[in-house]
């Protein structure tokens, strides 16, 4: 519990622990409550998933790049939380539950509405999306036994090959005889997936499965 300092001598920030010493409380600095900027960063990324999925199936004139650059504004908003929590030491447990959350709902909407579109086809999404169940059921098994699987350049590249598919598929009607290029990159996107669920479930085998052998 902390308190104001009453007396008059106490400087603008200044704060008394109720069982400690004076110490100063910075209310810019981005890691001291849960509502810090990374984390509302990432609220705003969860809060854009509806928006996102009305836009794209709703068919205006103009739809495709309203879409897209949503999408875009939430990837974005994905590099920057994290860049930010790093950088000024922010890393709350809040921040840790939602953002991995918010990445799965970005990036499953996004995928969904393109099947409903008629962009993407059923079987590849459900192999997309089945892997981060199953990458998360992984990550929970080898927590309950003490080890951390940290994400990897697959998974890093997993998400890129992503983002560029889905941006891609968005406007592949504007495309043309480019339209080709988005079909490519939803093969590689898949390719991508498959490589990283591969990857962390042998980190999974060796680290867990074969330290109880």
């Amino acid at each position: 519990m902390y308190v104001v300092q009453p007396w008059a001598e106490n400087q603008p920030g200044d704060v008394l622990q109720a069982w400690g010493p004076r110490v100063r409380y910075n209310p810019f600095r981005t890691g001291d409550t849960m509502w810090n900027l990374p984390n509302s960063l990432t609220f705003l990324r969860i809060l854009m998933v509806p928006f996102l999925v009305v836009v794209l199936l709703t068919r205006f004139s103009g739809s495709e790049f309203w879409g897209l650059g949503i999408f875009l504004l939430a990837a974005l908003t994905d590099i920057a939380d994290g860049m930010i929590a790093r950088r000024t030491k922010a890393v709350t447990v809040t921040g840790t539950l939602l953002d991995p959350i918010a990445d799965k709902l970005l990036m499953s909407a996004a995928f969904i509405s393109l099947v409903e579109l008629g962009l993407a086809p059923a079987w590849m999404v459900v192999v997309i999306v089945g892997r981060e169940f199953a990458v998360s059921g992984l990550r929970q098994v080898a927590h309950q036994q003490g080890v951390v699987i940290a994400a990897n350049w697959w998974g890093k590249l997993k998400t890129l090959s992503q983002i560029i598919a889905v941006s891609l598929l968005i406007v592949s009607y504007q495309l043309g005889h480019w339209a080709m290029l988005a079909k490519i990159a939803l093969w590689v996107a898949l390719a991508m997936t498959v490589a990283s669920l591969i990857s962390y479930f042998g980190g999974f085998w060796r680290r867990v499965v074969g330290a109880e052998r």
